[in-house]
């Protein structure tokens, strides 16, 4: 278990903002539809379903993409059997070597836990500060990453368990062990949304060379990203 521990203490290195998306955002969705989004990259498309169990996030996700925020925004983080992650505006047209995650639109969004919304492999969540800065847990506002996680077994679910003082039902945990995931950072990051199409080209992603920052060499970048309607 050891290098979950260490993969976590690398996700609070994330964007840090002063105001909160409430003061930002007056989005409203279709609540009859379920928001989805395409996000096609040099690499391959994405299709992500947004939750409406987790709205202010929903909300802010579909603003930040009907404004074009993510386009030409990189990939700009990958550790393989962990996640992707991406959403910082710094990264457009940065040059090789520059260090990249501290950017975003100038706010927070407050932490939204769903005990339901699980960081199975496809998990789209927000990346946020740590909690020394940020005990309230609020979310970036605009950096995200998606799970590529892990095998996992009864044995390491039990730890996750102990550790985190809580239990799955036995339906989760199946669905842990069927899929994979990050577990050690459920309900201290807000889960929002989930891969539906596109699992090959996370995996692709996930196994780009990258410098010790985990930057990919090559840039992975968001072309365009779409609401689907």
């Amino acid at each position: 278990m050891k290098p979950l521990f260490l993969l976590f203490t690398a996700l609070l290195l994330t964007t840090f903002c002063q105001r909160t998306f409430a003061q930002k955002n007056n989005t409203k969705v279709d609540n009859n539809k379920t928001p989805m989004v395409e996000m096609v990259t040099n690499m391959g498309t994405l299709k992500i379903k947004l939750y409406d169990n987790t709205p202010q996030h929903r909300d802010n996700f579909i603003k930040l993409v009907e404004q074009g925020f993510y386009d030409s925004v990189l990939f700009h983080r990958v550790i393989p059997s962990f996640m992707i992650q991406g959403g910082d505006p710094d990264s457009k047209g940065a040059p090789a070597g520059k260090m990249l995650g501290m950017g975003g639109p100038g706010y927070t969004v407050p932490a939204e836990f769903v005990e339901t919304n699980l960081h199975l492999k496809g998990a789209l969540a927000a990346a946020r500060m740590g909690d020394q800065m940020n005990p309230t847990k609020a979310s970036s506002g605009s950096q995200f990453y998606i799970v590529q996680g892990q095998s996992l077994s009864d044995g390491m679910l039990d730890q996750m368990e102990g550790m985190k003082k809580f239990k799955y039902t036995p339906e989760q945990r199946a669905l842990y062990k069927e899929k994979g995931g990050t577990p050690f950072l459920d309900r201290d990051y807000t889960v929002f949304g989930e891969l539906v199409e596109g699992f090959d080209v996370l995996d692709k992603i996930s196994a780009v060379a990258r410098d010790r920052g985990d930057r990919p060499n090559e840039d992975v970048m968001i072309i365009k990203a779409t609401l689907i309607k």
